[in-house]
């Protein structure tokens, strides 16, 4: 770790946006001195919005009982194929499975699904479930969180997302989204996939009214469990999209791209132990995102042919192959296409 907490945070209160994503993008290039910036052509599929957790910043979940259970689904096994598929037809190489925490869908669910979707596209790495639905699989499945990671490997799950961290500080976690897992029921998860030799990602969404503290007590935990078993290929940070949501409601100050841009560099900074930070386009939008490859990005994300829980938010950004690559070559790189744990097989 380059930054202590004190540096951090005289950073975050700092004007020298230049400056900072200047050192940011020093500490890129000492990780990754060829200039290469990733990407990945993998699809997003929700295959429940029905959730039990009421989160204030989303806009996308069905509760299960009450107002809005009528806009709940479960997408059935065929059509999860279907879009798989497509998602191949098109140069795919991987699938990010995530959903609501749905109490009717058990661990014997995901195994049936896991497993036929390895029999028909066994090429096809799945990356799914967030540790909040993981922790939701094991309580109504009554297993343990360790079983439940088993079986899960066991029928196909090759790797998890980070979601569900938001900011990993129970102050935060209690005003925003006071029923998800707690930040030790987070880390908890993704150390014993680390332990059973999977590979996670962490993420962070942060503008829902945390302080600055909060984000550094973010980065040093995921940064101390990293020291512990090196098990992330990357830490994902992006902002929270207030319209539709009922935290938006109360008037919520979209993050400006000034924040976001401080707040990416930062992290690169801080996080020296993670090899990859992916700056965002689908809740900044290419411009910014082509300038995060200058403060401490190395990789874009996906061409995401399918996303529904931020454009549910009221984002709709897209892009295609073609202009990611455009974007990564005008701000000075050589564009390259990875898999999900960031191998570069396909030198282009």
């Amino acid at each position: 770790m380059s930054l202590t907490r004190e540096q951090a945070l005289e950073m975050f209160r700092s004007d020298d946006l230049i400056g900072i994503g200047m050192e940011a993008d020093a500490v890129r290039r000492k990780l990754h001195p060829d200039g290469i910036v990733t990407y990945i052509i993998d699809r997003n599929i929700n295959y429940t919005n029905i959730c039990t957790e009421c989160c204030s910043f989303c806009a996308f979940y069905a509760s299960v009982k009450g107002p809005g259970r009528e806009k709940g689904y479960v997408l059935d096994y065929e059509k999860i194929y279907e879009k798989i598929a497509e998602t191949v037809e098109m140069g795919g190489t991987g699938v990010l499975m995530q959903g609501g925490i749905n109490p009717d869908l058990r661990i014997d669910w995901f195994e049936s699904l896991f497993r036929g979707i390895k029999q028909r596209f066994p090429e096809v790495h799945l990356h799914c479930l967030s540790a909040s639905e993981i922790i939701g699989i094991a309580e109504y499945s009554a297993l343990s969180i360790e079983e439940t990671i088993r079986r899960l490997m066991d029928a196909g799950l090759q790797s998890i997302p980070g979601g569900g961290a938001e900011i990993l500080d129970d102050e935060v976690r209690s005003k925003v989204a006071r029923l998800k897992c707690t930040t030790q029921d987070w880390l908890d998860v993704h150390r014993i996939a680390h332990k059973l030799g999977m590979k996670t990602t962490a993420t962070m969404m942060f503008g829902v009214g945390e302080t600055e503290e909060h984000r550094i007590n973010h980065f040093q935990r995921i940064y101390d469990l990293q020291e512990e078993t090196g098990g992330f290929t990357a830490f994902i940070p992006w902002t929270f999209q207030p319209r539709n949501t009922a935290l938006g409601g109360r008037g919520w100050p979209e993050t400006t791209a000034v924040e976001y841009l401080k707040t990416l560099a930062i992290s690169r900074i801080f996080l020296t132990n993670f090899p990859n930070v992916q700056a965002s386009w689908v809740t900044q939008g290419l411009k910014v995102c082509q300038m995060g490859l200058h403060f401490g990005g190395n990789d874009v994300g996906s061409v995401m042919l399918e996303e529904n829980v931020v454009k549910a938010a009221g984002t709709s950004n897209s892009t295609t192959e073609e202009e990611l690559r455009r974007i990564i070559r005008n701000a000075g790189f050589r564009p390259v296409r990875r898999d999900t744990l960031y191998r570069t097989f396909f030198l282009n």
